[in-house]
């Protein structure tokens, strides 16, 4: 819950340019036939070439570069042999670390053309997203941390979708994951305060079912209980005395 130095805040802005550079090429690789190690090694190729390294390859035992979860699966899918395929819904899950210093940040593609998509896959995908900023919007110092939680929580409820609990946001820098955890539901004025220069991810994971997940055999791979679809957005904030700075932002 440390706020990052000035030196800190230059090389994690650094941190989070390169992982947007890589998090949208990766999407817009996504495409029926191409298999998720495919496109987790177009993640590594271009991690390489802008100088970053993977954090999360060997981060507790994780095996690849990249998290890549498709349709149930929530998050942590391990990047194989599936080949996408039209309409699936590929989430991405990707952190980098630049000179120390770590960013972290999702997004969620549907394969393929849109043009016939389903109205409740538009939804999750919608309502996802936008709760996610939701949730920046009520960044700044001064802030609890519950502020952030309800206001997710507010939006994925509005079209009743399913807020999975097991799995929350999170501090993000020198580690992958530090203080404060960041719940996805909750209310407003509990939990820590927030301070000017605090780095966080804000990651909501919705369902178009239930809020029940459980771990596949892998040991990492997250899915609905249910095997209802799920979508996952998530960038990494600067907090500001007045506001806040997405360090994630595409760079286009």
């Amino acid at each position: 819950m440390h706020p990052k130095t000035d030196k800190e805040i230059t090389a994690i802005r650094e941190s989070g340019h390169i992982l947007a550079t890589v998090r949208d090429l990766v999407a817009s690789n996504i495409a029926p036939g191409i298999t998720t190690k495919e496109l987790a090694a177009i993640a590594e190729r271009e991690l390489k070439s802008l100088g970053g390294e993977p954090a999360f390859y060997g981060y507790m035992g994780f095996p690849d570069v990249i998290c890549i979860s498709v349709n149930e699966q929530v998050v942590h899918g391990i990047p194989g042999g599936y080949e996408v395929s039209d309409d699936d819904l590929v989430s991405i899950d990707f952190g980098v670390r630049y000179k120390g210093m770590i960013t972290d940040s999702a997004v969620t593609v549907v394969a393929g053309s849109q043009s016939k998509l389903p109205g409740r896959i538009r939804k999750l995908m919608r309502a996802t997203e936008e709760s996610m900023y939701a949730g920046i919007d009520e960044v700044k110092a001064g802030a609890r941390v519950g502020d952030i939680s309800h206001a997710i929580e507010r939006r994925l409820r509005k079209d009743n979708l399913g807020v999975v609990r097991d799995l929350v946001g999170h501090g993000v820098g020198h580690e992958v994951h530090e203080e404060p955890e960041i719940p996805n539901y909750g209310h407003r004025g509990k939990g820590p305060l927030l301070k000017a220069n605090m780095t966080i991810a804000i990651e909501p994971m919705a369902t178009l079912g239930g809020d029940q997940v459980f771990v596949e055999p892998d040991g990492w791979t997250i899915t609905t209980r249910d095997r209802s679809l799920s979508a996952h957005f998530e960038h990494t904030i600067l907090v500001l005395d007045k506001g806040f700075e997405i360090l994630t932002e595409s760079t286009t």
